[in-house]
This record gives C-alpha cells, sequence and structure tokens, in this order.
C-alpha cells in the first residue's frame, strides 16, 4: 500500500494495477448489494440480449477506483470525494483489467487531487473512464 502525503504527489504521477474478475466477485456483489438482474447471472439471458456472457456488474468494476485511491495514488490516506465515471463496454467473468490512474491537477488551498482514471480489458480496449477528486488526509 502506498502512503503518498499531499507533499509528495506530483501533477502527471501515474499508478497501475491489474486484477482479474472472478466468479466470486461477482456472486460477492450479487449479495452485498441484492442487484438480481439476470443479465448479471445468467448466461443465457445475457446471449439473449447479444451480449457474449452475463455482465460484470458496472459498479462492480467501478469499485477498482476505490483500490485505485485507497492503495495506490494515494494510497492510505486518501478519501474520495466525487468519482465521475462511465462504463464503455461490458466485463466479463474472467476479464483481466488494468486500471490506471493519472494526477492531473492539485488543490493546494483543500488537500485535494483530480485523478483521470481508465480501465482496459485484457485486448486493451477501455471499458470504464472516471474523473475522481481525491482529498488527502
Amino acid at each position: 500500500m502506498n502512503r503518498y502525503t499531499y507533499d509528495e504527489i506530483e501533477v502527471g504521477m501515474r499508478e497501475t494495477f491489474t486484477v482479474v474478475v472472478k466468479e466470486e466477485d461477482q456472486t460477492a456483489f450479487r449479495r452485498i448489494t441484492g442487484d438480481e438482474n439476470p443479465l448479471h447471472r445468467e448466461d443465457a439471458f445475457a446471449r439473449e440480449k447479444g451480449y457474449r456472457d452475463k455482465v460484470v456488474f458496472g459498479m462492480l468494476t467501478a469499485s477498482y477506483y476505490s483500490t485505485l485511491a485507497g492503495v495506490y495514488l494515494p494510497g492510505e490516506r486518501s478519501l474520495i470525494h466525487s468519482l465521475d465515471a462511465k462504463f464503455l463496454k461490458p466485463v466479463y467473468i474472467g476479464d483481466q483489467l488494468t486500471v490506471e490512474g493519472k494526477v492531473t491537477e492539485k488543490n493546494d488551498t483543500y488537500h485535494l487531487i483530480r485523478i483521470k482514471a481508465v480501465i482496459r480489458n485484457g485486448q486493451g480496449e477501455k471499458v470504464s473512464k472516471a474523473d475522481m477528486q481525491i482529498g488527502i488526509i
């Protein structure tokens, strides 16, 4: 886990990590949220709707932005103030996702940083992008 202080953060800094989405992640997310949409739990239903298989919850994919902030950039001193995420392509069980964030601004008055983040699948396609405002405590 990173422990960057506000003063150590510089515009242009980047952090990246990779994760593979597992069936148990999808099941745990469904159990926690109570979201029983068949698009996320039934391959046949998802295929009928034009998808390859059941689709990973978008918010499960977006939860990796929390990992980006809380573990990588800035790490343990982070507190997400806002997150504007877009979902660009579906994610499927077994997909390897690469999450990358880049610091684009610093606000010295409030000790906030702005991070532009992106999640790509194993083929390098953007599946999500986000604009994050993170306080450093």
